[in-house]
């Protein structure tokens, strides 16, 4: 039976108008059996209301005191002294890695990997900082955002990239844009330079956002800022600007700190940057290094380039592509031997240098800048004077002087470990500035490693990062249970020459060893520790010893060769370039693998591994290729080993239909 008396309460009391009391007006026509229930069922919603009542209040001032505590921090905050606004760490981190490049980011997310894994000891989780620089070398910056205009600010573009970033993306932008086609359609020249950074910068910002994603996924703390150690070995300042200068207690570097940060174990990472030579007037307009030609504002009709290494070739070839009139300076006489000092074959050397005459680069050899006249018009070309080699004058009918709008030194790199303090605190150098280590890449100092080109050469973002990764297992493996760190002096022997032919295998079973120790002197001395790719168009890459090599050390070694143009993926797209495979006599085993020509950086890793698990002239006959792959290359040169003088006409066939085919394309140009 419906209550109407409770009815006409609950209406009231939840109506906004409701009076706060009982008007027993209400309740008097009522029996009194009603009138009980009336009285007992308002009661108990009154004794109801009074205790939420109470409980709301209670809720409400412990809100209000949180907000009244939290203004309270905040005004204390912003009442603190300036000097009190440096940051110190509260706990000690596992590992700081200083230089965000390719070494320093998987260096990072390995010990990330490695401590969630063996984290354990109840010092709170696993702690990995990642110290970034992004305008320590002048690498592609947005000031504006990263290239999808999302964000706003200065953006690192180049964190986990190489060194040699912008020129990769320069290269890559060469191939898709055509500069003479945007001269025909009317584009002017900013216009074309702008339409080419900005490929650039969506190449780089790519990387660098996949790069952000990575480590945020793998926990590691990324902060921005230069490093300097502090005087302990275990605690680096953060600050905004480089330091400069060695007495790092001076006021002004102190008050330019931003944080301090200790850490267990610090890895330093921090690469290289270009030999800058005295007499060079380095200004960032027109006259540029390897890594401050990244900030050039504009597209050079001409320029002049000095340097026979890998870095030169490839601007020189990437210039011009795109339409720049281009000079390479080099000191010897002879290209090839320049080339062949850096550890190319001379066949890949020599192809190469043809390369760059085909292409239209002018070769001044032999000679050296002696002067340089830069005008202070932008619109007036510079005026290098030439010199001969070791100075002196030029042989009669060689230029003396070049006129070009830009010039650019590629003359070698050096270590990124100045104006860090290092020395201070018992870290030690060579004379190159390079930090010295153990077989474990530890420094002088213990708790201080290094990797990648802090060390020296062989200057390679593949041998940084398996230097740091190296570093990273040897600091957080245990009993080589997690991750095999190097043992000082360590090394890994190839399997011996095994089968029926094992009795004719003449070449010493370690040869084949891909090393397990990764400092700089076990790097150096072994051949097989790692594949060498230059990106210059056409690429070129190596792995193992050169025929040259072999001899040197005894070996009873052959030769043999297969053209781009045999092979009809050569034939129908690429052409130029050559394949030349290294083997021991008689076995043929093959001792090493030297490639010129488009994609040769990816092909050399299938060489790698023929080399490394001792494959011999026969296997690779053996095998079954894809039809039109630059693969059957491989199998190509095989051939020839076992026919030289078969092989020697098909590739005389081969190169005349290709000069041809060349000829006619250059009368066309």
């Amino acid at each position: 039976m419906r209550c109407h008396a409770c009815s006409a309460l609950k209406r009231r009391s939840m109506s906004p108008m409701a009076p706060s009391k009982i008007d027993a007006r209400n309740v008097s026509n009522t029996s009194p059996g009603v009138a009980k229930i009336f009285t007992s069922v308002a009661f108990a919603f009154l004794s109801h209301a009074s205790a939420l009542t109470a409980e709301t209040a209670r809720l409400w001032g412990a809100r209000s005191s949180v907000k009244i505590s939290s203004r309270s921090r905040r005004m204390r905050r912003e009442a603190r002294p300036p000097s009190a606004t440096v940051l110190r760490a509260k706990r000690e981190h596992d590992l700081v890695v200083i230089g965000a490049g390719p070494v320093g980011v998987q260096a990072a997310m390995r010990a990330m990997e490695l401590l969630q894994e063996k984290k354990d000891d109840g010092d709170g989780p696993p702690s990995v900082v990642l110290v970034d620089a992004p305008r320590c070398t002048g690498v592609l910056i947005s000031e504006n955002g990263d290239a999808s205009s999302s964000s706003k600010g200065c953006v690192d573009l180049s964190i986990g990239g190489p060194t040699g970033l912008f020129s990769k993306a320069l290269r890559d932008t060469s191939k898709t844009i055509k500069v003479s086609t945007l001269r025909g359609m009317g584009l002017r020249e900013d216009s074309i330079w702008n339409e080419i950074i900005n490929s650039c910068t969506d190449l780089a910002a790519s990387n660098a956002n996949d790069c952000r994603r990575q480590l945020n996924f793998s926990g590691v703390t990324v902060k921005e800022g230069f490093a300097f150690f502090t005087g302990n070995g275990k605690e680096i300042a953060i600050v905004s600007k480089p330091v400069k200068g060695d007495d790092y207690t001076r006021p002004e570097i102190q008050e330019n700190i931003d944080e301090l940060v200790t850490a267990k174990n610090i890895l330093i990472a921090t690469g290289s940057k270009p030999f800058r030579p005295k007499d060079m007037p380095f200004d960032g307009k027109r006259v540029f290094d390897s890594d401050s030609i990244n900030g050039l504002k504009y597209l050079p009709k001409s320029i002049a380039i000095t340097g026979s290494g890998i870095v030169a070739i490839e601007f020189a070839k990437i210039f011009k592509n795109l339409g720049t009139d281009v000079t390479l300076i080099i000191r010897d006489n002879v290209p090839r031997n320049a080339l062949k000092k850096i550890g190319l074959d001379i066949d890949l050397a020599a192809a190469l240098n043809a390369d760059l005459i085909r292409s239209g680069i002018k070769i001044e050899r032999g000679a050296q800048v002696a002067g340089y006249n830069i005008p202070d018009s932008p619109v007036k070309p510079i005026v290098l004077t030439l010199e001969g080699r070791g100075g002196g004058s030029r042989p009669t009918g060689c230029a003396t002087e070049i006129s070009c709008d830009t010039y650019l030194a590629a003359v070698g790199r050096v270590p990124n470990t100045k104006n860090m303090n290092l020395e201070s605190i018992g870290v030690e150098l060579d004379s190159y500035g390079c930090i010295s280590v153990d077989g474990n890449l530890c420094s002088s100092l213990p708790g201080i490693y290094a990797a990648g080109d802090v060390l020296g050469r062989p200057f390679l973002a593949s041998t940084g990062v398996a230097q740091g990764i190296a570093a990273v297992n040897a600091i957080f493996a245990t009993n080589g249970a997690v991750g095999q760190g190097p043992s000082k002096g360590g090394n890994i022997s190839g399997p011996a020459c095994s089968g029926d032919d094992a009795e004719d295998c003449e070449v010493d079973g370690d040869l084949g060893s891909t090393g397990a120790a990764y400092d700089p002197a076990s790097l150096a001395s072994n051949p097989f520790a790692f594949p060498v790719g230059v990106w210059s168009s056409p690429e070129a890459a190596y792995y193992g010893l050169s025929l040259e090599q072999a001899k040197e050390m005894n070996i009873n070694a052959g030769s043999s060769i297969a053209l781009y143009s045999e092979c009809l993926r050569g034939v129908v797209f690429s052409p130029n370039g050559l394949l030349k495979l290294v083997f021991e006599k008689p076995s043929g085993r093959i001792l090493g693998v030297h490639i010129v020509g488009d994609d040769a950086c990816e092909l050399i890793h299938y060489g790698m591994e023929l080399v490394r698990s001792k494959r011999t002239i026969n296997d690779v006959i053996s095998n079954m290729y894809s039809a039109v792959t630059f693969h059957e290359l491989y199998r190509i040169a095989a051939n020839a080993a076992q026919n030289e003088v078969a092989a020697r006409k098909r590739r005389a066939a081969a190169g005349a239909a290709l000069a041809a085919a060349n000829r006619r394309k250059s009368r066309k140009k």
